[in-house]
């Protein structure tokens, strides 16, 4: 018989692959998943993660472990839709990953930058995690006196002008407001 074959079917072999056999190469992620790329040369692109997570409820938690409830009122989302806003540390991200079934996770990004102090009242954040800062806008001088021009102006129409045009329209159909 043929030894070459012998060897590929020897006991040994087949024990330690059942165990679990790890195939060379490949590069392992945090959280113990290995990766194994199609080409060699394969490099990750750079990468850095967000500061923020938007964390909505989609599940209810009826029926649910009372473990699974209790992390839920420490993220403060007490009901469907509710949306609450964690830190990206590794602690939080044990917590979500705990009911990550009842939960939506949405990266946080800042399109046009972080905002400040002055700037918080004017932050929107989208579905979709983007955190828009519309930052407070200061009127050109250019602006400014081109307002003043307009409103000194002599020609200007103002609202008791209008107004008063508009009642002799009015009044007056057929002639449109002008005597002949």
């Amino acid at each position: 018989m043929n030894r070459s074959i012998l060897k590929v079917f020897s006991p040994l072999t087949t024990i330690f692959r059942s165990k679990g056999y790890k195939h060379p190469g490949g590069t392992r992620y945090p959280g113990g998943i290995m990766y194994y790329p199609r080409d060699p040369n394969h490099q990750d692109p750079e990468y850095t993660p967000t500061k923020l997570f938007r964390v909505e409820q989609i599940k209810t938690t009826k029926f649910r472990p009372w473990w699974e409830k209790k992390v839920l009122e420490q993220l403060k989302l007490n009901a469907l839709n509710q949306v609450a806003i964690v830190k990206n540390v590794p602690e939080m991200n044990a917590r979500l990953w705990r009911v990550k079934h009842l939960i939506k996770v949405t990266p946080i990004t800042f399109p046009y930058g972080e905002p400040t102090a002055e700037d918080i009242k004017h932050t929107v954040l989208r579905e979709n995690g983007q955190c828009i800062v519309t930052k407070t806008l200061k009127p050109q001088e250019e602006q400014i006196t081109a307002l003043e021009q307009f409103d000194k102006d002599p020609k200007k129409m103002d609202s008791h002008t209008i107004k008063r045009d508009a009642r002799l329209k009015w009044n007056n159909a057929y002639t449109g407001g002008y005597l002949n």
